[in-house]
Parts: structure tokens; C-alpha cells; sequence
């Protein structure tokens, strides 16, 4: 039997969720308790039967479930967990890269700890209060494995009020900013003040579709952060790119980033400016380009602030639509969580419609491989990726 720390009692009906493997269980699921963030809760139904073990989390989950089985929470089972982790990255990581998600907290059964990596550098971010106390217990069962990849820094990424705090827990970053690979492609990421680990390394495919795509075009690309699509548009042979973003820092390394791909100086433009405001004056102007490829910040970072990231979603795609060519195409993504598929298809439709543009759907996508969602975790479905292209 294992040892069961405290019990937490559930008070709705969650047995058939978690039996499926969803991994949250919210303060308001459960009878009241009292345990510090990071202990081990089992979870037991009306009639004291167990149904779960997890760690105690905080204010709004309560219990972050790691088992359905009756085991105890040991390093040998995180262990277990890491290992089946790297057995899918051998299967999902293509060849020439090496920047990608080693593990994806929930879509691993390793609810709050992420880790990344970059080349000799991986960044583990915990999230949560329940993953902050686990965190040296990550970080005993990562090492091994990660040093099998040649890792040999690893950095420990906080959340603070003021941001994101990281620090090195073993090694040295001895450069913020990196050159890592993939499918070939040179990226430029900055480890300690950049967004995410340093990358959005969930739009590995998409940058691959838009260098596939980008052949003789004029690109646009807004909210450009470190010009990663915009790097794959020049290797594909993109006629011109332009790259949008409102952090001069971020514009910075997309010039980096195209420069590391000895790609044409005169074939990119690197503008520091707000998305919207751009928009409006390019559109004024009546600038057209081939592709245009939106891939905002998340505009729903809870259920309350959805109607306006809908309206916000609006507004964007009707506005892009407007700078597309006749036959050019639309790469529109999202990363809110909050935000579902139909909602986001929706916000396609009515830009669609506002701007009298008749559109085709070509594809639609998610992440990729090495960011797995539970299948009873639709909450993990949070990365929306719909290429259009103008019938006009």
C-alpha cells in the first residue's frame, strides 16, 4: 500500500474522467483540506474507494493526478515516465533537430513539469505550486537522460510577479542566445529572456509547411517574435518577408535568425511595431502579399477573457484576410487554450464574410508529436494551426 500522505474526498462525480486519465482536479471537485503545495493526495470517491494519486496543488486545482493506480509516487515511477517520454521523442522528432519538448507536463502523465531542449542546454519549467515543491525530484530523474542527449547545462525556469526568473542548476549558460537546429533550419533563442524556454517549439511543422509553401511569394509575418517563420519562408525560396513584431529585442533576433540561415539581407524586413497599428497603415496603403501568417500571443488566458479574444481573433483575421492576394494564402494560429477549434473556425467564418473574401480550407493542425495531448484531456488542445487559401 502506498503512503498516502493526505486524503482528499471527491464531492462530484470525477471517476469516470480520471479513470480516463484526466489529470486535474479542481478546489471546488472536492471536500475541503489541508496540505502544503507538493504533497502526495489520494483521492478517494463518496465511499472511500480509491480512485487517484496526484500532488497537491494550488488555490484552483487542488490535486494534479499522477496514477490511477494504487502505487506509490517514488522516483521510480517519474523515472518510468521519462523514460516512456523519450521513447515517443525517438519515434516523433525528425532528423536534423535538436531543439524540442523532452517532456510535456499533462500529455506525459507529468502534470506541471515541462522541459526543453536546446542543443547542449535544456530549460525545465514547473508549473504550479505543487510542481514548484517537486521540482530538485524532477530534476534527480531528468539528469541522467538528459546527459544521454549531451545535454550539459540544465536551467530552471520560475515564474515571479516580475516574470520569469531562470537560473542555472547545473552548468553554465555561457551565451543567452543560442543557434540550435531544425529540419535543418538555423533558430536563434534567447534561454533567459525569451518567451516560453526561448522558442515556440510547437510550431516545428508549421514552420516546415511554410518553407514547403513559400517558393516565389511575398511573405508576411506578424507577431514575428525570433523570425523563425520567417527564416523558413527565405529557405524556401520566399520572393520577400516581412516580419512584424512590437519587441524590438524579438525583431532583433529575427534579423539574427535570418542572418544565421545566410539567407539575402535586402529579401527581409524587420519592422519593430504594434501588429494592429501596422496592419491599419499597410492597409491603407494597399500592400498585398502571397502568404500571411498571424500566430498571436494567447488573447484568452482564462474563460473570462474569451469574448473579448474572440472579438480580437475577429478583427485580426478579417484584417489580414484584407492583405492577402487574389489566390494567396492565410496561415492563422492560435495558442489559447480556452479558445476551442469550432470557436476558432468560427472567428475564420466571420472574417471571411466581413471581408467578401470566398476561402478554402486546406489544412488544419495541432502540435506535433513531442507535445502529446491526453485524449481525456481536451483542455490540452490548445494549439490551432488552419491554412486558407483565397479562391479570388
Amino acid at each position: 500500500m502506498a503512503n498516502a500522505g493526505v486524503e482528499v474526498r471527491l464531492r462530484k462525480p470525477l471517476e469516470r474522467s480520471l479513470s480516463a486519465g484526466h489529470p486535474w482536479i479542481y478546489r471546488d471537485a472536492v471536500d475541503p483540506f489541508e496540505a502544503p503545495p507538493g504533497a502526495v493526495a489520494t483521492v478517494r470517491d463518496g465511499k472511500g474507494r480509491f480512485v487517484a494519486r496526484g500532488f497537491v496543488d494550488g488555490e484552483s486545482i487542488a490535486v494534479r493526478v499522477f496514477t490511477t493506480r494504487d502505487e506509490s509516487l517514488s522516483d521510480d515511477l517519474l523515472a518510468l515516465r521519462v523514460t516512456r517520454a523519450m521513447e515517443l521523442r525517438r519515434a516523433m522528432v525528425p532528423a536534423d533537430t535538436d531543439a524540442w519538448r523532452v517532456l510535456h507536463g499533462e500529455g506525459d502523465r507529468m502534470p506541471g513539469f515541462v522541459c526543453d531542449r536546446y542543443g547542449e542546454v535544456a530549460v525545465i519549467a514547473l508549473d504550479g505550486p505543487g510542481a514548484e515543491a517537486n521540482g530538485s525530484r524532477l530534476l534527480a530523474v531528468l539528469r541522467e537522460p538528459l546527459r544521454s542527449l549531451g545535454v550539459r547545462t540544465i536551467l530552471l525556469r520560475r515564474r515571479t510577479p516580475d516574470g520569469a526568473r531562470v537560473e542555472a542548476v547545473e552548468g553554465e549558460l555561457d551565451e543567452d542566445v543560442r543557434t540550435v537546429r531544425e529540419h535543418g533550419m538555423a533558430l536563434r533563442a534567447d534561454l533567459r529572456r525569451g518567451q516560453k524556454t526561448g522558442l515556440f517549439l510547437d510550431q516545428r511543422e508549421s514552420r516546415a509547411r511554410v518553407r514547403s509553401l513559400a517558393g516565389g511569394l511575398r511573405v508576411l509575418n506578424l507577431y514575428a517574435y525570433t523570425g523563425g517563420f520567417s527564416a523558413a519562408a527565405g529557405l524556401g525560396g520566399a520572393k520577400s518577408v516581412t516580419s512584424v513584431d512590437i519587441a524590438p529585442g524579438a525583431i532583433e533576433l529575427a534579423r539574427s535568425t535570418w542572418d544565421a540561415n545566410d539567407l539575402p539581407a535586402g529579401a527581409h524586413e524587420a519592422v519593430a511595431a504594434d501588429v494592429p497599428e501596422w496592419i491599419a497603415e499597410a492597409t491603407r496603403a494597399r500592400r498585398r502579399w502571397d502568404l500571411v501568417i498571424a500566430d498571436p500571443p494567447s488573447f484568452a488566458p482564462n474563460d473570462a477573457s474569451v469574448p473579448a479574444a474572440m472579438k480580437s481573433y475577429r478583427a485580426l483575421h478579417t484584417a489580414c484576410l484584407g492583405l492577402v492576394a487574389p489566390g494567396g494564402w492565410f496561415l492563422a494560429g492560435s495558442c489559447s487554450s480556452h479558445v476551442t477549434r469550432e470557436m476558432f473556425a468560427d472567428s475564420l467564418t466571420d472574417a471571411a464574410v466581413k471581408s467578401g473574401r470566398i476561402v478554402q480550407v486546406v489544412d488544419a493542425w495541432g502540435a506535433p508529436g513531442d507535445h502529446p495531448r491526453l485524449l481525456a484531456f481536451p483542455e490540452g488542445d490548445y494549439l490551432k494551426n488552419t491554412l486558407l487559401r483565397m479562391t479570388d
